[in-house]
């Protein structure tokens, strides 16, 4: 069954793919299925062998696709879960294989060289394996056999209109051997077979050698690429296979599919927590460091969540299922990982242009190298000239310059993942690394997020009782901080509360609900003043509260101020040293908040942070962000309520910390599954470390074509030097991505 999700105009298709080689191959799928009548965007992730594909469902189908995929000579088929992980290991396999084959077929033909090296020469050879004729039996099933995929995938990519790495290695080893072919079965002459050139007339060891060194390297890259896809697996790993159920006082073992929302579940100590939850009874600590990077364990107990894929201390748990397997936070995490990776980053285009055009100018060069040698360097020599035009053709290799992006963003967005940082998309890992503000929230994001009610301040005629009551009321639809520690609070003194009708909540503002027939409205002095609201200024109450940085609720109904709650929000711990770390790496931190002027300063103070604006509007918070980006500052913002989803889509970088409301998680690029700034820190960390990965390995992959080239065409590597060099540059900068495994 196919991946696909629906909206309202197209529809999203992954496919797992097999057969690609280099960046060429997957430009050519780009290019081929982005020009199928209602293909909208189609992109193919080399790293991960897998096109994602948006099309309209009303001109063309995933059979369409899948089959003009086919037609350039890939295997394709719609992505189904666990297929890329069997892909991978039989690639390994079936390489190492081949490698095997081809080396013992190499075998003779090393012994055979064995005289022509000082070290070597007292070795005795056997006749046999210096005749050609033996030589030819050799390489003949070498060339055809192990080289047969080769062969159809070049034809295939020619017929197609485009080249790949496989014309290069087809072209290099058919020349060598079809070269020796012609000279045994048309000349006469009967030297000893070995080397070529000045050694001898051909070149059945060359054509062995390339195919075998060549088998190497995909073992190698395959072994490598399947290692960068464990940061994928581990993520699933996270959630165990099985889970303990409680149906009818018994206790059933089912598999963690199985479970629907609303079962419940027995998390016994030290099992990791299967399903997203509520505790119904128990109490434990739980190590949520697997999801959230954090390591201090947190307390459960009756009322408090749990997340999937979190591990259980030494107390039972029982647990109300809230989210199915498909659904859970581990499922979420894998999700917006792959996403990642199905994306591009920007960096990418750069690799994808050079690939383009890549094999062509390999091609041409070797033609040239070819003539040069022949008519100019060493005149006459056909076996010198071809020799020197192999080595061009093997040593230049879009394979590294294809992989160096793509594998560094798996590996990178996976490790980030491991530490509770969730990069929506690759463009988003490389751009978060480039913004020099970050705007941050203050409720919920600077500070915990879980405010407690610390005063009542009721007008004349009501008590902190009715107050309570009726803001309590009001707010019990919201989700934001403030008005869920006003509902908190009642609950704990055990209010009745009416229900509320015609709730709307108006982001940046304050809350409306019609309560006990009239509409009362909780929110900000500012909000209820432009209302019309009468509220009283100079009162010593709101003063002393101002001043010592609290957080105010208003409340007005039918025409008339109503009282003030005070709230107090603690800073979030490590708060200020992760302010620090930010500024370090060279950010601005600027704290961006709708509170009072007095409350944002001293929240402000406390974290370190120098320069903040207060009483800011949602709408206010957009404009700060669109001002500075005017100025020429690229732009992250950070944040967790519905106020800050406009402030977050605008930026060039959204981050939503912690749970964060369903707005701020849809329009930020990165979701923080920690609670605290450390995550923020995490996430420029890691932004940072993956792009100096990718420089790494673009500075690398072309590095290595601009000074193994003229190496090659001045004569100084021989064909199976070259062939050993391409196949290792790959490996290099798999095995360099590698590294962010340790980050």
């Amino acid at each position: 069954m196919s991946s696909t999700t629906t909206s309202l105009a197209s529809a999203q298709l992954t496919i797992d793919i097999t057969g690609m080689t280099c960046a060429a191959c997957a430009a050519r799928i780009e290019r081929a299925v982005g020009k199928l009548e209602g293909v909208e965007q189609v992109h193919v992730n080399l790293a991960l062998n897998r096109a994602s594909v948006t099309m309209d469902p009303g001109r063309t189908d995933g059979g369409t696709v899948i089959a003009r995929i086919e037609r350039l000579g890939f295997g394709a088929v719609p992505k189904r879960e666990g297929a890329r992980e069997r892909s991978a290991r039989e690639e390994v396999h079936a390489s190492r294989r081949a490698f095997l084959a081809g080396a013992a077929a190499l075998l003779p033909f090393l012994w055979a060289m064995a005289p022509h090296h000082a070290w070597t020469a007292a070795l005795w050879v056997p006749p046999l394996l210096l005749n050609p004729w033996f030589q030819l039996a050799l390489a003949t099933p070498v060339q055809f056999v192990l080289g047969g995929p080769f062969y159809i995938r070049a034809w295939k990519a020619l017929r197609a209109g485009g080249a790949s790495m496989d014309v290069l290695i087809v072209l290099g080893s058919s020349a060598a051997y079809l070269y020796s072919h012609y000279r045994l079965f048309h000349t006469g002459d009967m030297p000893v077979a070995h080397g070529g050139g000045e050694h001898g007339y051909y070149f059945f060891d060359t054509s062995v050698m390339i195919l075998t060194i060549v088998w190497l390297g995909r073992w190698l890259e395959a072994a490598a690429k399947r290692r960068t896809a464990d940061s994928i697996a581990l993520l699933r790993q996270l959630q165990p296979a099985e889970v303990t159920v409680l149906a009818e006082g018994r206790q059933i073992s089912r598999r963690v599919g199985e479970i629907a929302a609303g079962e419940t579940i027995l998390i016994r100590p030290g099992e990791k927590v299967a399903l997203d939850g509520t505790v119904l009874e128990g109490r434990s600590e739980v190590d949520e460091s697997a999801v959230t990077g954090e390591s201090i364990p947190v307390e459960k107990r009756a009322g408090v969540p749990v997340m999937a894929g979190t591990l259980n201390g030494s107390g039972a748990l029982t647990v109300q299922v809230t989210a199915t397997e498909s659904s859970s936070t581990v499922a979420r995490m894998v999700r917006m990982v792959e996403a990642a990776q199905e994306s591009r980053a920007p960096i990418q285009r750069l690799a994808d242009r050079v690939s383009g055009v890549f094999v062509p100018l390999i091609v041409l060069t070797a033609l040239l190298t070819f003539s040069w040698w022949y008519f100019q360097g060493e005149t006459g020599n056909a076996a010198g000239a071809l020799e020197k035009a192999i080595a061009v053709l093997l040593i230049a290799c879009p394979c590294a310059l294809g992989l160096a992006t793509p594998v560094s963003v798996l590996v990178g967005s996976g490790r980030a993942a491991q530490k509770g940082v969730l990069f929506k998309e690759g463009r988003t890992l490389e751009e978060l690394q480039g913004t020099g503000v970050l705007l941050l929230d203050k409720t919920g994001t600077l500070t915990a997020g879980k405010p407690r009610l610390s005063g009542l301040y009721p007008a004349p005629g009501m008590t902190q009782s009715s107050l309570l009551r009726l803001m309590a009321a009001a707010g019990q639809a919201s989700e934001h901080p403030l008005s869920r520690a006003v509902v908190r609070e009642a609950q704990q003194r055990s209010l009745a509360l009416p229900k509320a009708a015609a709730f709307e909540a108006v982001p940046g503002c304050g809350v409306r609900a019609e309560v006990d027939g009239c509409t009362v409205l909780l929110g900000s002095r500012r909000w209820l003043e432009s209302l019309g609201f009468p509220l009283p200024h100079g009162d010593a109450q709101e003063k002393q509260w101002l001043g010592e940085g609290r957080q105010l609720l208003y409340a007005a109904s039918a025409g008339r101020w109503l009282g003030l709650a005070a709230l107090s929000d603690p800073l979030r711990p490590g708060a200020r040293s992760a302010v620090r770390q930010l500024e370090a790496a060279g950010v601005e931190v600027i704290l961006v908040t709708g509170d009072h002027e007095e409350a944002a300063r001293r929240t402000a103070g406390q974290a370190g942070i120098s320069r903040w604006y207060a009483g800011m509007r949602p709408e206010q918070k957009l404009e700060l962000v669109r001002r500075l980006q005017r100025e020429g500052r690229r732009v992250a913002v950070a944040g967790d309520g519905i106020n800050d989803a406009p402030a977050l889509a605008a930026a060039d970088t959204g981050l939503a910390v912690g749970g964060g409301t369903d707005a701020a998680l849809a329009a930020a690029g990165v979701h923080l599954h920690r609670g605290d700034l450390g995550g923020v820190a995490e996430a420029y960390r890691m932004s940072r470390r993956t792009m100096r990965v990718i420089y790494q390995n673009l500075l690398l992959s072309l590095g290595y074509n601009v000074l193994a080239v003229p190496l090659a065409v001045s004569g100084q590597l021989a064909p199976w030097m070259a062939c050993t060099a391409m196949a290792l540059s790959s490996v290099t900068v798999v095995c360099n991505a590698l590294r962010l495994q340790r980050a």
